[in-house]
Parts: structure tokens; sequence; C-alpha cells
């Protein structure tokens, strides 16, 4: 009988210790405080914009946009590509997609130039299975080139190109139900990877990640960057020539980090959730609101880096943050499920 209360005893403890290291790890206890040295300068009416990329030379912006109800879908959701101009200031929205007829709901894109035309690749889910889409923008137009397609592609979250053939992806999850995912999404078990397609074949390059997330590319210091919104961390590495990855150090961030976008200066500029059980419950549709935040990152070297909030909102203004692409002393932040997204200009001395 003793035995019996000494294994309930520490059954019940280790149950305590389970629940309390998710409220800790995921920054339940974390104080949000509305702060921005800035403005909203618009707010753009489009649904779900999940991830946004820039081209600082032709002053445009590509946005993926798609009309959640819940996250992760449960059915089949519907969305698109759009071409937002900059240079302006009127912000105006073009659809480019509208001539797509399969089913298109589009998650993380990458954009690259090449001449005097771009390629964009997005990730796709469908009830059918995930796929990455290739394009060819001309302007403003946008011709669907390619669907890939691969049984490695478990839980695509995002994607960055290295050149117009070579990309990186992320799966988000190593599995996709079952207390696997349960694992993964609570007790921040380290379980998904880095996928590296070299323009015929597929390898994992990065593996032991708790939620890989965001991902981009700092060409001019041959890095990769990882978001690992579960460990509130953004992971380093360095890229060999064959594609490799060798890791090189963690950046503690203490907040759930998103899409990563990287400005002309080498700075990492991320959409963040602060609170990721609050998160969790606004991306089932059982709370109203969940609080964003983006940081912004210099890294100079390995154990060089600064982290810093320039801003902050307890999800009245906007929901969930995922990206914040700068352009100038604009932020392009979108998100996950909101109607509209805001443009927000800093206040630079």
């Amino acid at each position: 009988m003793r035995l019996i209360k000494k294994v309930i005893l520490i059954a019940l403890i280790l149950i305590v210790v389970f629940i309390g290291n998710i409220f800790i790890s995921t920054g339940y206890f974390r104080t949000i405080e509305n702060n921005f040295d800035g403005k909203i300068v618009k707010k753009i009416a489009l649904p779900g914009a999940e991830d946004i990329t820039v081209s600082s030379i032709d002053s445009f912006a590509i946005v993926s946009s798609t009309n959640r109800r819940v996250y992760p879908s449960e059915k089949e959701q519907y969305g698109g590509l759009y071409f937002m101009e900059l240079k302006s200031g009127d912000f105006r929205i073009t659809p480019l997609t509208l001539n797509i007829k399969t089913s298109f709901a589009p998650h993380g894109i990458s954009m690259i130039q090449k001449d005097s035309t771009y390629k964009i690749a997005a990730i796709n889910h469908t009830p059918k299975g995930h796929s990455i889409e290739i394009f060819t923008l001309i302007g403003k137009s946008l011709s669907h080139e390619k669907s890939l397609t691969d049984d490695v592609m478990i839980s695509p979250n995002d994607i960055v190109f290295i050149d117009e053939n070579r990309f990186y992806f992320t799966n988000d999850h190593g599995k996709t139900k079952g207390i696997g995912r349960f694992l993964e999404d609570y007790a921040g078990l380290e379980a998904s990877n880095v996928i590296y397609f070299d323009g015929e074949n597929y390898s994992e390059v990065a593996k032991d990640i708790a939620y890989a997330n965001g991902i981009n590319f700092d060409a001019k210091r041959n890095l990769i960057f990882v978001a690992s919104p579960r460990k509130f961390l953004v992971k380093v590495y360095f890229r060999n020539k064959d594609g490799t990855l060798n890791f090189i150090e963690d950046i503690p961030c203490g907040t759930g980090v998103d899409n990563i976008e990287i400005d002309e200066d080498g700075i990492l500029w991320i959409g963040a959730h602060p609170d990721l059980l609050k998160f969790a419950t606004y991306a089932k549709g059982k709370e109203e609101i969940s609080p964003s935040e983006i940081i912004r990152i210099e890294y100079r070297n390995k154990n060089d880096f600064t982290v810093e909030t320039v801003y902050m909102e307890d999800g009245t203004e906007m929901s969930a943050s995922t990206v914040a692409a700068p352009f100038g002393n604009l932020l392009l932040t979108g998100n996950v499920m909101d109607d509209e997204f805001l443009i927000l200009k800093r206040n630079i001395q």
C-alpha cells in the first residue's frame, strides 16, 4: 500500500512538473504591454496574410493570403498571392492567382530575382496533401511554372530560395497527429527538420528542431536562419557548398518566433507570438485575440548579437503576427487569421 502511494505521488509530481513546464516555456506568464515607437499607416483588407516578402529594388511586396478560420486547417481553405506596390504610398493590391483553378492555400513564400523576372515559391496545403508551387513574375503578371511534391513534405511551413532552382524548406512537425504531435506542441519535443532541394533531389540537412518555422538565407554571409518558436530560438547555420548545414548557435529570443525577413543591412525582422498558449487557443477559434510581437535581431558573429522588441500589442489591433517585412522605415506586418494586416511606420532618429 505504501508503494502504491509513492507511485501515485511521483506520478502527480511528474504531471505538475509537465504542466508547469508548458506554462513557463510557452510564455503564459509574460506581461504583454503595448509598445511601439511609431504609428499605423494603413490597414490592408486581406485575410490571413501569413507571409510577406519585399523587393526593395522594384518597390513592391508579395503577400501570401489564405482565408483561415482555424489553424491548422481542418477542411479546404482558399487563398492567393497578391502584388502590393510600395513606392507611391497608396499600397494598392493586385491579385495574381485568380486564374488558378486548383486548390491553392498558400503559406510560407520566397522570392528571388533573375534579370528582369522574379521566381516565387509558395508552400501549398490542400486536403489531398502538400506541395510547393513555383511561379514566374514579370511585372504584375504571374504564371504558374510547376508543382513539386514529395514524401519529405510532412508538414511544410516556410521556404527560401538559394537560386532559381535550389531551395530549403522547413517541416514544422515530425508527426502530423497523435501523441507525437501532442508532445511536439506541448512538451517541446524536437522532431521537425529542414529539407534541401538541389534541383533534383531532396535531403534532410537539419533535424531535432522544436517546430521549425520561418527560414531565410543571408547570401552575403552564407548563413541560414531557422525559427524555432516552441523553444523561443532562432537557430543559425553555416551553408556549405554542397547544401549541407553546419550548426553555429541558438539565439534566445524570449518569444515564439515565426517568419524571418532580412533587410539590406543583414538585420533580421521577425513576427512573433509572445504567448504560445494563447495563440494555440486563438488558432482553434476559442479566443478572440492573441498578442503580437515584432523583434529585430542584429547578428554580428557567433556570441555577438542583440535582440530588440520593436512592437508589442495585445492583439486588439492585430492578432498573432507572423511576419514583419521591412521597406525603409515601414514594416509590413502579416498575421495568421485576421481579416486585415497592418503597415507600420517606425520613428527613426
